[in-house]
């Protein structure tokens, strides 16, 4: 693997995260973080959807979408693909695994309007990514995902023990926590190689 490719996977976790940074995806970010077990089953059916949406949306849009002249059609595309992606985990977790399926309930289906999934494709395409590149990039940028949910999740879950006062109860420390975790990750942006 080179070193370009490692860059695009820490630029999408770190660098670039999709949640702390771009601010994409904030809906299943702050609704499935309650629970650390609801957040890295999502997390984990986010990195499978983001890397596969990213090769079939990198794969249709160089060998289908271009050539034909149909560039315009990329986002509805994109939602076609993503939708069926998503329909796909469903099933396979419906069947294999009950529970993980029934913990993260509605925002199983939300990862199909999950603008972090579409916003990866359309970037990388933007981007000029080659195959390679798109899949590196939608995995990376799926890691960063499960790295701010579950590090959500986990504050959530330490600040449940604390005694707050009544105003801060709630959304709206978890939206200072959140907050402060995009300060935190503005860090990751003077890293370079």
């Amino acid at each position: 693997m080179n070193s370009s490719l490692i860059m695009i996977i820490i630029s999408g976790a770190l660098i670039n995260n999709v949640v702390l940074n771009q601010f994409l995806g904030i809906c299943s970010f702050l609704g499935v973080s309650k629970q650390m077990k609801a957040s890295a089953s999502l997390g984990g059916a986010v990195i499978f959807v983001i890397t596969i949406a990213s090769a079939v949306a990198s794969l249709l849009y160089d060998y289908v979408l271009a050539p034909l002249g149909l560039d315009y059609m990329k986002t509805i595309v994109f939602i076609l693909v993503i939708a069926a992606l998503v329909q796909i985990v469903e099933m396979f977790l419906k069947k294999k695994s009950p529970s993980m399926y029934q913990a993260l309930g509605i925002y199983l289906p939300l990862i199909t309007t999950n603008c972090a999934v579409l916003g990866v494709a359309l970037t990388n395409v933007q981007d000029g990514y080659n195959f390679t590149q798109c899949v590196f990039s939608g995995f990376g940028t799926a890691v960063g995902y499960t790295i701010a949910i579950v590090l959500l999740a986990s504050i959530r879950s330490r600040i449940r023990e604390e005694d707050l006062p009544a105003p801060l109860r709630g959304a709206p420390i978890v939206l200072i926590s959140a907050a402060l975790m995009s300060i935190a990750f503005m860090g990751f942006s003077g890293l370079s190689f």
